[in-house]
């Protein structure tokens, strides 16, 4: 009953103060060191660790080897690259400019919506174009690959974290807040409907020009708002360079819905969409869009997504998306479970998935 009383406050919390906390713990044991970030509300003041989001990583080295070994694999085609252990450190996906880097090990909390907790060592980066095969015989693969292993700044990951409920705000040098708690529309899928929607540069309050001339303003009263598909391409391409388009045409980038994602946006089918409930968690990596029917009145269509961090440790397929029951960007259980298994409503409505 407590749990849920907690998750039933949580609405009202998000209309409190934005004060935040930032809080780094840094204990040392040999040669290992744990850091700990904190951010939150805590109205009270006297808040402890369980009762405020966290970002953790477990801090050892990860070496760089002195040669890899590079295996051609199937479903979808990518290459990995192995240690001289045998150590699986990167996979490249065929078609895919995201990378999944073994690294060190993150422990990714969200307490007032969830107990569950991520914990995984994969890290996901961009490379500079669409993976090919044979690839791994161009000169800057190495080079990209090393100092990609020893890369401790935000991934894809963490970035998408710094948009939680409390996350502390951070602005660039134009004065722009370009991280930073995030609220959501009122409307849980992405519908498409310009009044029921808020892109990344609707959050950030900047006019934005897309290839092709084409021009965006924010929408009034949605400075710090982002739909679903506006918190990938805030995080995919604000963020991390990936191209976006400016409509939901064909083209090379990120298109403006979640629908237009699907059926047209760039990227690798890891699971193709038939319609129906898929269960083909096996084929997923961290950083993976995933995408779901939820609008039962709308057909067999896609009208959400988000991106799949990986198992937690109830040992079930989480992600993180931005909707409206949580009030902003998630991966905790307020307003359904954000589980690709388990019989909840993201789970009922998950049909498909890409690595872009």
């Amino acid at each position: 009953m407590d749990s849920l009383m907690s998750l039933a406050r949580f609405e009202l919390r998000k209309h409190w103060s934005r004060a935040t906390r930032v809080t780094a713990l840094l204990v040392v044991v040999g040669l290992s060191v744990t850091a700990t970030l904190y951010f939150g509300h805590n109205p009270s003041g006297a808040g402890t660790p369980a009762s405020i989001n966290a970002f953790e990583i477990q801090d050892a080295a990860v070496p760089v080897a002195s040669e890899y070994r590079y295996e051609r694999l199937a479903r979808p085609a990518r290459t990995v690259v192995r240690d001289k252990a045998g150590v699986v450190v990167a996979t490249f996906t065929d078609g895919a400019r995201t990378v999944a880097l073994t690294g060190h090990t993150r422990t990714f909390r969200e307490p007032r919506t969830t107990r569950a907790t991520v914990t995984s060592n994969v890290w996901v980066r961009l490379i500079p174009h669409e993976w090919r095969e044979g690839e791994e015989r161009t000169a800057w693969v190495r080079s990209w690959l090393d100092s990609a292993l020893r890369d401790r700044s935000p991934d894809v990951l963490g970035v998408a974290m710094e948009y939680l409920d409390g996350a502390p705000s951070g602005t660039n040098e134009k004065n722009v807040r370009f991280r930073g708690d995030a609220s959501s529309v009122p409307s849980e899928v992405d519908d498409r409907k310009a009044t029921a929607s808020a892109d990344f540069y609707d959050y950030l309050g900047l006019r934005w020009t897309f290839p092709g001339g084409v021009h965006r303003k924010p929408a009034e009263g949605t400075y710090g708002v982002v739909d679903c598909s506006g918190f990938l391409r805030l995080v995919y391409g604000y963020r991390l360079g990936y191209p976006m388009l400016g409509s939901n045409t064909r083209g090379a980038g990120l298109p403006r819905s979640a629908h237009a994602m699907y059926e047209v946006g760039s990227g690798v089918p890891v699971i193709p969409g038939d319609g129906t409930r898929s269960h083909a968690y096996n084929l997923l990596q961290p950083g993976d869009l995933v995408f779901f029917d939820l609008d039962a009145e709308g057909g067999r269509q896609i009208d959400f997504a988000g991106i799949y961090l990986g198992m937690d440790n109830g040992h079930h397929h989480r992600f993180i998306s931005s909707r409206s029951a949580a009030n902003g960007p998630t991966f905790g259980d307020f307003g359904g479970a954000s589980l690709l298994d388990g019989g909840g409503r993201f789970s009922e409505g998950f049909r498909a998935a890409k690595r872009i």
